[in-house]
């Protein structure tokens, strides 16, 4: 093996005919060396003999893909094991012992040198239009670990997520996009090593390119490009949860696993200590241009040699920060909005995190989507039967556009939610009043405390029907209220199997029976399995029209009433004093219309349908019940107690559709 002439970029390792180029961004490592790793970890280290501008970089000759390496540096006067932070596989999955130091450092996965050469088939990204997308957040082990009919090898895999059997429950469920929760290379915190748990989520990252073994049975990278692929031939986009605001070293005391070692400029510092905006020990600084850079070369590789179809940012404000500011302007925003690769993937925000002025709802720059937290908790504290938010539930059903101006829509959609992967699942938040975050070994002191959940009588499961009865009501409310806001919904996977955490608000480090998703469906849960797939085909053929008519330059073209029970206009005093409201919407002067009937009273509420130019209108849901599409004879309907129903009049079904 000889060493020929090497390159400063790309950094990483790079593949050609001839071998391997390897290069690595270190103005801080001492006397770093490239190690070749066999398969019993013995290695041969190699001089880095290039340099320019803090890079090191050497060429070696006979490296094909497979050939385990890292780099061995001197930290605090010892021979040290790191990681290349531009690794794009790892030869297995992550763990250690604690405590942490220089000789367990060599007992960590090695990287692994790939090939990019994958058979895409002529397979493309469906390229789906943002107001299209029902997004389904999951995890890829917790979606297919205990589904029986996926065969054993492939459950809790990515493989898994594109079995047949997963596939036919996508098309079911009308499922057109898939949002994955972390997928890159994570590493166990201290403290759940110590308690023999893991990150089951994934948001403590170790690599930023590398798949997460975890979930593979030989190569995560093919994999997960033919997961991907083959949702792709099924018309489903692929979102990935992506971690850049910290990595897994932690704080000043933390492990070291490379960027610590490399660079002491990575992370945004206070004085002598790491600025932990992010809870996590650390802050990536991305003013840093090498950090600025990495983050960008991670992105770019998933979108051209992935195919993902977008990225949902964890907390996103740290992307933004400039020490304590949050600045929209920003050097990443710039780079990404000027970038040919990744300026058309979708970008989703979550618009916050928990350094100073870290709550950025609304003010991302164009061609971001956020989060919206405040449609999730409006309609959780109205339909518990709070009172004072019929306001702001109105404001959030038209698209909170007090945040999101409907001139900028579709590309500032709000992302709709009612529930996340953190927080209570559909299921809990109607089941349990409290948190119980026991399992999780922190006595309960985890998670949020503001839920704005509720048992209705008892907590947790219950074989009383009255309570059953109501609790999945409840869950159609929130649901309806979701699917038919204007924005971009967001579905929890779980919530479609009526799947239990037991409480758990928190479940993070529970990858067991907690988070794993149960597929063993009750009549009462496969009822609102079916619903909710009716549900979702609905949004798309009713819902649709309207948010595409109420975007852009056509916004003002439309007609929007809010109306009393006897369907007269709501005076400003009514909106403070009533709680059983319609919203009257059409499309233009003579398309299309829809009727909301929003009842938060405890009794029946008699609504009276417009009627002015002879409208036939059609039920499309009464969350009274589960069934859909009811004809109406009467301009009138009942609508029982805490319940929200939906109409629609297609104006191809009358002469004269006009909103009077």
């Amino acid at each position: 093996m000889t060493i020929k002439t090497s390159s400063p970029y790309p950094l990483g390792a790079t593949l050609t005919e001839e071998g391997c180029n390897f290069a690595v961004y270190a103005p801080d490592c001492e006397a770093i060396r490239l190690a070749l790793f066999d398969t019993q970890g013995q290695y041969v280290t190699y001089e880095l003999t290039g340099e320019y501008a803090g890079i090191k970089h050497a060429f070696l000759e006979g490296i094909s893909a497979g050939q385990r390496y890292g780099y061995i540096g001197l930290v605090k006067g010892q021979e040290h094991y790191i990681a290349d932070p531009y690794a794009k596989a790892i030869d297995h999955p992550l763990d250690y012992h604690t405590p942490f130091n220089a000789r367990k450092s060599f007992q960590l996965p090695k990287c692994v040198v790939t090939t990019d050469e994958f058979d895409w088939q002529s397979i493309s990204s469906p390229l789906r239009p943002r107001e299209e997308m029902v997004v389904f957040e999951t995890h890829v082990k917790g979606v297919t670990k205990l589904n029986p009919e996926i065969e054993a090898d492939s459950q809790g895999r990515y493989l898994g997520l594109v079995s047949p059997a997963m596939l036919n429950f996508y098309k079911q469920q009308n499922i057109n996009t898939l949002q994955l929760l972390p997928i890159a290379a994570c590493m166990h915190e201290p403290h759940l090593l110590n308690m023999d748990k893991v990150n089951y989520w994934g948001y403590n990252p170790y690599l930023f390119m590398a798949p997460d073994p975890r979930y593979a049975d030989n190569d995560a990278v093919t994999e997960l490009k033919t997961a991907i692929r083959e949702l792709h031939r099924n018309g489903i986009e692929v979102i990935l949860d992506v971690v850049y605001n910290h990595t897994a070293e932690g704080g000043s005391d933390g492990p070291i696993f490379n960027l610590r070692a490399l660079d002491n400029q990575y992370y945004l510092n206070h004085g002598p200590h790491y600025a932990n905006y992010t809870g996590c020990g650390n802050t990536v600084d991305l003013t840093h241009q090498p950090a600025l850079n990495l983050i960008m070369d991670t992105l770019r590789y998933w979108v051209s040699e992935f195919h993902v179809d977008g990225f949902r940012f964890d907390l996103a404000a740290t992307l933004g920060r400039e020490g304590e500011r949050f600045n929209p302007n920003s050097g990443f925003f710039k780079a990404i909005a000027q970038d040919p690769v990744l300026k058309q993937t979708k970008l989703i925000a979550e618009p916050w995190d928990i350094g100073p002025n870290g709550y950025q709802v609304g003010h991302f720059p164009f061609g971001w989507n956020e989060c919206n937290d405040r449609l999730r908790d409006i309609s959780r504290s109205f339909w518990r039967g709070d009172q004072g938010y019929l306001t702001e539930l109105a404001t959030r059903i038209m698209g909170s556009r007090d945040l999101y101006s409907a001139s900028n829509w579709p590309y500032r959609l709000t992302v709709n939610y009612i529930t996340y992967h953190d927080g209570f699942c559909l299921q809990d938040l109607v089941s349990y009043k409290s948190k119980h975050n026991e399992a999780n070994g922190e006595q309960n002191r985890d998670g949020h405390g503001d839920n704005r959940s509720a048992n209705y009588g008892q907590e947790g499961p219950t074989d009383d029907p009255v309570i059953i009865e109501l609790r999945e009501k409840q869950k159609r409310n929130l649901i309806t209220t979701l699917l038919f806001s204007f924005g971009i919904p967001h579905i929890l996977m779980a919530d479609v199997l009526s799947h239990t955490q037991q409480g758990n608000n928190n479940a993070y480090c529970q990858d067991n029976e907690i988070s794993w998703l149960d597929w063993q469906l009750d009549d009462t849960k496969q009822e609102f399995r079916s619903w909710l797939a009716e549900m979702v085909a609905a949004r798309q053929h009713y819902m649709l029209p309207f948010i595409r008519a109420f975007s852009g330059d056509s916004r003002n073209n439309n007609r929007v009433y809010w109306r009393k029970l006897d369907g007269k206009p709501l005076s400003h005093e009514d909106w403070n004093t009533i709680t059983a409201v319609g919203l009257h919407m059409g499309i233009g002067e003579h398309g299309d219309q829809l009727f909301y009937a929003i009842n938060q009273t405890d009794a029946p509420a008699r609504f009276s349908l417009p009627n002015k130019s002879g409208q036939q209108w059609q039920m499309i849901c009464n969350t009274s019940s589960t069934q859909m599409h009811q004809p109406i004879e009467r301009n009138n309907v009942v609508l029982d107690a805490t319940s929200m129903a939906i109409f629609a009049c297609s104006a191809n079904a009358n002469t004269v559709c006009l909103l009077r």
